[in-house]
């Protein structure tokens, strides 16, 4: 079974890589603050593969890296 790590934890622990985190505990504004680990990668292809294949019911990808000053974010 996946580790349950909070959002701080993931960031030490997996710094500039992209998880995959299963049943994600979100806070009033759905922000992630814990979850189950389920993959990890640099590469962020490799994660949402990972999410085919284990199609968790509920998760989140997040990226605990910079994002380049160029990138745009759409939610």
């Amino acid at each position: 079974m996946a580790e349950v790590l909070t959002i701080a934890e993931m960031h030490s622990k997996f710094d500039e890589e992209w998880i995959l985190v299963g049943d994600p505990q979100t806070n009033e504004a759905h922000e992630v603050q814990q979850g189950r680990v389920l993959f990890h990668s640099k590469d962020r292809d490799e994660v949402y593969r990972q999410a085919v294949v284990l199609r968790p019911a509920r998760f989140a990808v997040l990226f605990t890296g910079r994002m380049p000053a160029d990138t745009a974010i759409v939610l």
